[in-house]
């Protein structure tokens, strides 16, 4: 949830008749008995700020101190909230001023939580440093201090924390950049928040395979259109096909070579040939974009892909080509659309600088009626409809050339099925992330698409 969601889901609790100290003692207890069972009886420093996170660190630190935990709390002021002067009221430990707390082995951060709209202080900070710096093991509850809550802004140079308790629900900036690289492991507390989000955690899919009616047509053609550098729609095709498309045909120039022979190549002349060719009703999802070029041949060929009725994807080249006209060109389809771009080929779609990956990319998925997958180190998932999803299971692996061209294919066998456009995305990169992991630390394309049938296995 964003900061707002969170206040909106706490305040119906509360107009539920839960008070604000039953919440804070719900997410307290529950982030010490997670911090216990991880390191028992290790001596903790808690630093506890003015507001109802610090609040959440009275509790805390009482139930570890009840544990017969060696624990203190710094403290840079007094609580300013009720339910947070209240959680004081009852600690039975030790309370120090910020500046005359000692490091401890154990350092948990209970200064800023959910909202923090600018940086930490210099005066709180420096202390903060100070402190975190000289212990073993860092705990951030909620969020680390000095993070913004809904766009994985560090507002301050944080340190890295083992790990990161969110209370209630989990919050865009665990899984974005840079703030994601800063939180370590991720647990989360349930408070009995039970209010619906449009954002969401890129879940595993749950796949059906192939039954006993099912033909090559049934399972979905895929068609890729291929354009200047042929062993990008190669890529596309064969992990297309081994993620589980019924048919793979290639249209291209002539020259061109299969990748394999179970893989069709139709070679196509002109472009009233590709257009006859791409209304076939049998296609049911189309991919254009992978080594397309950017020549005046690349604009005729997207344009044809464009102009069809059937689910498309659009990659690499094919972003490039549409540039500031994408909207106006894709807004028009009546089939389902899905734009792949990474960080520079989006700031060619939008007219200002990519600033909130989630923000920015619903705003194009809304101005273009298109589903949005920003790829990069924390890819985004967005339909036109405002869902939006985070893929936790991000892979610094996939930073090799090809790997894009791969995904491609995937989204498009998915696709091909006839689910919605944005589920087609959110399967294929989840797949895409998937095949990573088991391919290991370094890969080639071939290698990664080699991996997919494992992959799929896993989600039947």
């Amino acid at each position: 949830m964003t900061a707002v969601e969170m206040q909106l889901a706490e305040q119906a609790l509360i107009d539920k008749g839960v008070s604000v100290q039953e919440l804070m003692r719900l997410a307290g207890q529950g982030a010490a008995q997670m911090i216990w069972r991880i390191s028992f009886d290790l001596p903790t420093l808690v630093l506890c700020g003015p507001g109802n996170n610090g609040g959440d660190g009275y509790v805390i630190a009482q139930w570890l101190f009840e544990k017969g935990v060696d624990v203190c709390v710094a403290a840079p002021h007094e609580p300013k909230t009720d339910a947070a002067r209240h959680a004081k009221s009852l600690w039975r430990g030790k309370t120090l001023a910020l500046a005359d707390a000692q490091p401890a082995p154990q350092f948990v951060d209970c200064l800023f939580g959910t909202g923090l709209a600018h940086a930490v202080g210099d005066k709180w900070f420096d202390h903060f440093l100070r402190l975190s710096a000289a212990a073993k093991r860092r705990v951030a509850i909620d969020l680390p201090s000095g993070v913004e809550s809904d766009h994985g802004t560090c507002l301050n140079d944080i340190p890295g924390f083992d790990m990161t308790i969110a209370l209630g629900a989990f919050k865009p900036s665990h899984f974005l950049e840079p703030a994601r690289s800063k939180m370590g492991h991720l647990v989360g507390i349930d408070i009995g928040v039970a209010a619906e989000s449009n954002f969401g955690i890129l879940p595993k899919p749950w796949l059906s395979g192939p039954t006993s009616q099912d033909h090559k047509y049934s399972r979905g053609l895929v068609a890729v259109v291929a354009g200047a550098m042929h062993g990008a729609a190669q890529l596309t095709a064969m992990a297309a096909q081994k993620s589980g498309a019924g048919y793979v045909k290639i249209f291209a120039s002539p020259g061109f070579e299969a990748p394999h022979p179970s893989i069709v190549v139709e070679i196509v002349r002109d472009i009233a040939q590709l257009q006859k060719k791409l209304s076939d009703s049998r296609i049911s999802a189309i991919v254009i974009g992978p080594g397309l070029g950017r020549d005046d041949r690349a604009k005729e060929l997207l344009t044809a892909a464009l102009a069809t009725n059937a689910p498309l994807v659009l990659d690499a080249d094919a972003l490039t080509v549409t540039a500031s006209q994408f909207g106006d060109l894709v807004k028009t389809r009546s089939a389902e659309t899905i734009a792949t771009p990474h960080a520079g080929e989006f700031a060619g779609l939008v007219t200002d600088a990519l600033q909130y990956r989630i923000d920015d990319s619903l705003q194009l998925a809304e101005q273009s009626q298109c589903n949005i997958l920003l790829k990069g180190s924390a890819t985004v998932i967005v339909s036109p409809d405002d869902k939006a999803s985070i893929s936790a299971l991000s892979c610094p692996w996939l930073s090799t050339a090809g790997t894009g061209d791969v995904l491609a294919g995937i989204i498009a066998s998915r696709l091909a099925t006839g689910i919605s456009g944005y589920k087609a995305a959110c399967e294929g990169q989840w797949l895409h992330s998937r095949a990573a992991h088991l391919a290991g630390p370094t890969f080639t394309p071939e290698m990664l698409i080699d991996q997919l049938p494992a992959t799929l296995q896993e989600c039947l």
